[in-house]
């Protein structure tokens, strides 16, 4: 420490952010790309970023709108709240109005501003995306986490969360669920959907429904539980994961009308925060939603080949004695190797998911995150990696003129992510 830099501890920070640390999927990308510049091979499976363009039709209309300038409203502009309401009511049979959309620069801060602005206790199931939790603590509210279990897909059942909401009855609660999920890659069936929504009715809950890997259900088949539980449900979406662009930072809420107090309240916020979204990022995400055949080729082909991945390297985890529920969406796997650990800990000396991970990249260069970066116990050897290692302007552009992914297409278009998944496979062994 120099003399100039004070300690930590006297330093005048928000007592809720002291000893905060970033992101840790920011931090794992962070720290690839430093190893990398130091001449190190690192294998990147810890940031899960689409490997894939931006379609051409979307891209096309940024550059049709680049001399957009003015500041748009701080809910967003009316024809784009237009074309996310009718993404919703057209892709999931959600019906609301425009005036129930909110757009922000990412669906992320719009959760933030969520937490923000309904005082509540936050109740997640475990695992979980890594900042639902740290957002909460940053605003001061209480967090209670769900375990979940491997023999039921790392879902959330009825039962525990209508044991959580029993704990202390007549609480605020706010709920976020996310399906296709990540970590896991798991999703939930409509009669499962449906007996969740059940539950969180009778308990009166806000339910989060973050469903921003919907379009990238491996079988184009994504049900939302607004359906179920319309009144008490906001959906969260947005272009990043399913249309390759993260970086643009566009989310949307879709609000019921029940729900509009806390839409407006969240929308004040806004005005005195980010004031609007990028007003050409806006105005090209109309053509997004809008959806057509150019996008729909896109969105067939991209899960085509996820499907095919994340199969192959389910396959090869499992062979390798990891028990893992198989993928069905977004491009992540969640590996529990707590059936072999007797012999990693013989082999490596490793007694918890980050040593795992660390020693994991120092022998091999694959870079992953532990399990407890999603609220999972330190000594349960679970791992979360995103198998989206390689070119995805080349692979989509590949997979769109075959009709089979096999093995050997997937050698020649994913090498990184198949060398990755055989040197954690032959480390473990």
């Amino acid at each position: 420490m120099s003399e100039y830099e004070a300690p930590r501890s006297s330093l005048p920070l928000n007592p809720n952010i002291q000893g905060l640390e970033p992101s840790a999927t920011v931090a794992i990308n962070d720290h690839s790309n430093a190893l990398r510049a130091q001449g190190a091979d690192i294998y990147k499976l810890g940031l899960g970023q689409s490997p894939f363009p931006v379609p051409e039709v979307v891209a096309q209309a940024l550059r049709d709108h680049a001399h957009e300038k003015d500041y748009l409203p701080a809910s967003g502009l009316w024809p784009l709240r237009e074309a996310v309401a009718d993404y919703h009511r057209r892709v999931d049979e959600v019906d609301r109005d425009p005036d129930g959309v909110l757009i922000g620069p990412g669906s992320k801060e719009l959760m933030y501003l969520l937490q923000l602005c309904y005082r509540a206790e936050l109740i997640l199931p475990a695992p979980c995306w890594v900042s639902y939790e740290p957002q909460a603590v940053i605003v001061g509210r209480d967090v209670r986490t769900m375990p979940t279990r491997y023999e039921d897909q790392w879902r959330l059942t009825p039962d525990i969360l209508e044991e959580t909401c029993r704990a202390e009855l007549n609480r605020p609660r706010l709920l976020i669920l996310n399906y296709p999920n990540n970590p896991t890659g798991g999703t939930y069936t409509d009669e499962q959907l449906k007996a969740l929504a059940n539950v969180a009715r009778r308990h009166e809950l806000v339910l989060l429904s973050d469903e921003i890997y919907g379009a990238v259900h491996h079988q184009g088949a994504h049900r939302s539980i607004a359906r179920h539980y319309p009144e008490g449900t906001i959906v969260s979406g947005g272009l990043s994961k399913w249309c390759g662009a993260g970086g643009w930072r566009l989310g949307s809420f879709l609000f019921p009308e029940p729900l509009y107090w806390l839409r407006d309240a969240m929308a004040a916020v806004a005005t005195e925060t980010f004031t609007s979204v990028s007003a050409p990022i806006q105005y090209a995400a109309i053509r997004a939603f809008q959806g057509g055949a150019e996008i729909d080729t896109y969105l067939d082909a991209s899960r085509r080949l996820l499907r095919t991945l994340g199969q192959w390297c389910e396959g090869q985890l499992r062979d390798a004695g990891a028990r893992i529920a198989p993928t069905e969406g977004g491009f992540y796997l969640f590996p529990d190797f707590s059936p072999v650990q007797s012999r990693i800990v013989a082999r490596h000396d490793i007694r918890t998911s980050d040593n795992f991970c660390r020693k994991l990249l120092d022998d091999t260069g694959v870079a992953i995150l532990a399990g407890t970066c999603f609220g999972r116990a330190a000594n349960e050897l679970t791992i979360r990696l995103s198998y989206v290692n390689f070119d995805g302007r080349a692979a989509i552009e590949a997979v769109q003129g075959v009709d089979v992914v096999d093995d050997d297409l997937l050698r020649t278009l994913c090498p990184r992510t198949l060398t990755a998944i055989e040197r954690l496979c032959d480390w473990v062994a």
